[in-house]
């Protein structure tokens, strides 16, 4: 690596460490811990959402879907939006009608305290693993694109000698992410996540602008030659009207199934929701959720923009370089945009991208780390001993199990190493389809007044049983998942309800 782009990646990974660690000295009880004490602008947390459902997988695998296929990923970010407005209507009013920290205490209030510490244990649980995976995936991408920069393999043999070097190079960069992030989380808690959320959406939209403009001054044609070899070959194809449930990326499936991911994901995830407790009121978090729709749908336009470019720029006028991401005939296209990011952008440039790669990859560990010790120390803990503690004794152990869940998901995504990119890809899967089920939870709550705490573990049960017959026995695509869970969970507690003969009327904020 030339010493002017580790300069820049150092100082980085530095100092966003330090404007994190910054903001410890503003928390005094957990409610400044976890949701910065309602002061946070709808902007900056607007940022936040947009940076945290923004992976390092998906900075480097969206240009390498518009490189191999076309533009219908839009179709998916079409569903995001829906699924924003109708978390707006369904569930953000619920959220300021209490003194929240976790957003499965409505939960609570509605069926009772089991059915929340079932719901938030399955989000810790799947969270832990599910993050650590997606950890793990994030240093596939990092040794991908550290392995092309010269040197990098003497340097890993140095670290580990008898070690692949992609191994080695995997092992630092998950330790080096981890470790940078668990810092900073752990002294700054929701303050610092989202402050260096919108740090780091900064830096990888400029990373990437940055990248485009220099690819398309690489394309002698300019925008005009992108348009007419893009046109020709498809790749500016929006839409995919194809009937089929074993299809992704299609109309169908994008916007009604990427509208129910939406609203679980969004509406009913700790990871997400913590963010709209750290608004002043309902409307500032409104405000925050819809425009990051937009922000979002402009990004990943602007990400398969740059597939588009890259598709023009190899096929037309760098043919020769290809074969560095081909393997055993295949194309890797999660290898297109690293390649041409080392190969083709100035010094200095080049550790501008691996800060933003890098940033992507922080951005997502952070809020995981913080929501997972919210739900902790909220849902368990408090209860557990039964408030009496001082708001000192609960800050300490909120910063505790924030190092820990830390230190979990990084021993996951060092234990992923050993696996098989198939069980990797079978424990996301599974890990998502939780979402449908919790979603399903929710909506049991705020559309029916029989249901019962018995009657919605009967829906949890059977959503969840179904959705693994689904998952390990159909062909059906995973953008269905969500939607499947939430009605099934939804119908078998409302049936388990008529058959039980309960009926239950305690107030909820669910259901004012």
């Amino acid at each position: 690596m030339h010493p002017l782009d580790l300069a820049v990646l150092v100082i980085y990974l530095a100092g966003i460490v330090a404007f994190g660690a910054y903001f410890s000295k503003s928390h005094h009880t957990i409610q400044d811990y976890f949701v910065s004490g309602k002061t946070i602008p709808w902007w900056a947390i607007m940022g936040s959402i947009v940076a945290t459902e923004t992976s390092t997988v998906t900075f480097i695998s969206v240009p390498g879907y518009a490189y191999s296929r076309d533009f219908t990923f839009l179709q998916l970010v079409m569903g995001y939006m829906i699924g924003r407005i109708a978390v707006s209507v369904l569930f953000i009013p619920a959220y300021f009608r209490g003194q929240l920290l976790t957003v499965y205490q409505l939960l609570g209030e509605r069926f009772g305290g089991h059915v929340k510490r079932l719901a938030s244990g399955v989000f810790l649980l799947t969270r832990s693993f599910a993050d650590g995976f997606r950890l793990f995936a994030t240093g596939l991408v990092l040794a991908a694109v550290l392995r092309v920069l010269p040197q990098m393999d003497d340097l890993s043999r140095a670290v580990l000698p008898d070690a692949d070097p992609t191994y080695t190079i995997l092992i630092l960069s998950v330790i080096v992410i981890g470790v940078a992030t668990i810092i900073y989380t752990y002294h700054g808690g929701m303050t610092a996540v989202i402050w260096t959320d919108v740090v780091q959406l900064v830096v990888y939209l400029v990373g990437a602008a940055i990248a485009a403009w220099i690819l398309l001054r690489e394309i002698p044609g300019g925008w005009a030659e992108v348009r007419a070899v893009g046109d020709a070959a498809g790749r500016f194809r929006l839409f995919d009207f194809t009937g089929t449930f074993t299809k992704s990326y299609t109309f169908w499936s994008g916007v009604i199934g990427g509208a129910f991911l939406t609203t679980a994901t969004h509406g009913t995830d700790q990871l997400m929701v913590q963010r709209y407790f750290c608004a002043s009121n309902e409307h500032q978090a409104r405000k925050a959720l819809l425009w990051s729709g937009v922000v979002v749908f402009v990004q990943f336009a602007l990400f398969l923009t740059i597939g588009v470019m890259l598709f023009v720029y190899y096929t037309q006028h760098a043919p020769g370089e290809m074969a560095a991401f081909m393997q055993d005939g295949s194309l890797r296209t999660d290898r297109v945009f690293p390649y041409f990011i080392v190969g083709h952008l100035p010094h200095g440039v080049v550790g501008l991208v691996l800060a933003a790669i890098f940033a992507a990859a922080m951005s997502t560990l952070s809020s995981s780390l913080n929501s997972s010790a919210a739900a902790a120390v909220n849902d368990f803990y408090v209860p557990a001993t039964g408030g009496r503690r001082a708001d000192a004794h609960y800050l300490r152990v909120s910063r505790v199990l924030t190092a820990i869940f830390g230190a979990i998901q990084m021993a996951v995504a060092i234990a992923a190493i050993t696996l098989s990119s198939r069980v990797v890809d079978e424990v996301l899967g599974i890990a998502s389809f939780t979402n449908g089920v919790i979603l399903g939870v929710f909506l049991l709550g705020t559309f029916t007044t029989r249901v019962s705490q018995r009657a919605a573990f009967a829906g949890i049960i059977g959503g969840a049983a179904l959705m693994l017959v689904v998952k390990l026995g159909t062909a059906v695509s995973w953008q269905w998942y969500v939607l499947i869970g939430s009605a099934a969970t939804f119908i078998i507690g409302w049936a388990a309800s008529r058959l039980l003969g309960e009926e239950v009327h305690a107030p909820s904020a669910l259901r004012p």
